[in-house]
């Protein structure tokens, strides 16, 4: 049953995290970021206080890709959208389901953002973590842990912000929800990282005996291509069968550069080692460009939104765009996840082609991964990209103590390495078993003391405002 509850105090903090090895994804290549760490105390109607928490990376022109912006003044975006979300939610004193509280504030953080011209991918992130430090806390408060609490709905998920539902339809599409044992990993193969031979794509040493495969696009068809048919070549002697997804991150000019790559797809011999095994293809255009692109005879083959994903009504506006698919991030927002996944569900029960993808690079070690990992695992997400283990060493920089913690709440998670604990990749997939502690997804929190406050950014003025 829903529980109500009122927010009394949230906190952010900040950590430094360097790369093992570049990451280039659209226009941006990634070194070192900040990740974000958010502390919420609740009090719950009728019971007690609880503290709760989340992770996730403060990462550069993803949110927002506009080409005026430096990369540093987007991560600055993801800051204020924190900060901006935590005065919405503190301003609701009184007592609220957790899911209630995040329909109260979501427009007006929309709002709000808007008039710092910060666009609503990015201005959703804010209540998206705290979204997650609150149910974390109710669920440790009422001693559920994730995937039992979200089957009885105790954070009150209705369809007030996606009227094509009914409460039948929420309500029965979670008490159906059995927890998946096993994901299996989405190796990512990013525009920079080595295709051939050792330390390539089919290197075991690299990839962790994955099946699923994440290629990145840059956009221009015939590159594209050309490297495709390089990374087909080197996953063909794989000793096991394989998927493929394309993700191109939006850079799509239009339908006529797609339509290109995606004839080649259909009709290159030379491709058909990724054509054959093609799941899906990932925001192939920008977000801007595909609400006006109908995808027409393009949806001879799968498409999912991601970029595109910035509102609860995503999903039904694509879906008549021709997409088929809609991406799961917790960083995105868990209520959204839980919401387009029921959509999937009702129209694929009618006969419709209809599904929910995990796809989230920013999860690392720790409370991130875990969050994300049980949110995809709860929602039937049976392969995730999950690639923060490779462009980050394990835990990184995580305090050593903060990392022995987690490896002894979670052992079937992670896995002591020579001097490094990493994520623990059976066979390919990760094993969710111990994520059914009370709390979301969780037996510890992050070493608080270790860390900085958030860094306050300034209040960014839209240009026509400061002339």
């Amino acid at each position: 049953m829903p529980y109500r509850l009122a927010v009394r105090d949230i906190s952010f903090f900040e950590r430094p995290v360097t790369f093992a090895r570049p990451f280039r994804f659209g226009a941006v290549v990634i070194n070192a970021t900040p990740q974000a760490f958010v502390r919420v105390e609740i009090e719950v109607e009728g019971k007690d206080r609880a503290t709760g928490a989340s992770a996730e990376f403060l990462v550069p022109k993803w949110f927002d890709k506009r080409p005026h912006l430096a990369p540093e003044e987007t991560v600055t975006e993801l800051r204020r959208s924190l900060l901006i979300a935590r005065e919405l939610y503190l301003a609701h004193s009184g007592f609220e389901t957790a899911f209630g509280l995040h329909a109260a504030c979501i427009g007006a953080q929309i709002e709000a953002c808007a008039r710092e011209d910060i666009p609503p991918l990015a201005a959703g992130y804010g209540p998206a973590e705290i979204d997650k430090a609150v149910l974390d806390a109710l669920l440790r408060c009422t001693g559920a842990n994730f995937f039992d609490g979200m089957a009885a709905n105790v954070a009150g998920i209705d369809p007030r912000l996606s009227r094509d539902l009914t409460e039948a339809d929420v309500s029965q599409f979670l008490a159906g929800r059995k927890r998946l044992e096993r994901v299996a990993i989405r190796h990512t193969v990013g525009m920079d990282d080595k295709v051939e031979g050792e330390g390539g794509v089919a290197d075991i040493r690299e990839n962790a005996g994955a099946r699923y495969f994440k290629l990145k696009l840059n956009g221009d068809p015939q590159h594209d291509a050309d490297r495709l048919i390089q990374i087909g070549r080197e996953l063909a002697t794989l000793p096991h069968d394989y998927r493929v997804t394309l993700d191109a991150n939006e850079q799509y000019a239009d339908l006529a550069g797609l339509s290109a790559l995606v004839d080649r797809l259909d009709r290159d011999a030379a491709l058909r080692p990724i054509a054959q095994k093609l799941l899906y293809i990932e925001q192939p255009m920008p977000r801007d460009i595909t609400r006006q692109s109908p995808l027409g005879g393009l949806a001879r083959r799968d498409f999912i939104v991601d970029e595109a994903d910035d509102s609860y009504d995503a999903f039904p506006v694509a879906r008549a765009l021709g997409y088929r698919g809609i991406s799961s991030k917790s960083c995105k927002g868990v209520y959204k996840s839980v919401i387009n996944a029921t959509r999937a569900a009702k129209w694929s029960a009618s006969g419709e082609k209809c599904f929910i993808a995990g796809e989230d690079l920013t999860c690392q070690a720790g409370l991130a991964v875990q969050q994300d990992l049980a949110l995809g695992a709860l929602i039937g997400v049976t392969h995730a990209e999950r690639n923060g283990h490779h462009y980050v060493d394990g835990f990184g920089d995580t305090p050593a103590a903060e990392a022995e913690a987690f490896l002894s709440a979670h052992p079937d998670l992670y896995v002591r390495d020579a001097s490094k604990i990493r994520l623990a990749i059976h066979d390919g997939d990760l094993l969710t078993g111990s994520l059914t502690a009370p709390g979301f997804a969780s037996s510890v929190h992050p070493d608080w003391s270790t860390m900085q406050p958030l860094a306050r950014p300034t209040v960014k003025i839209p240009l026509e405002k400061a002339v």
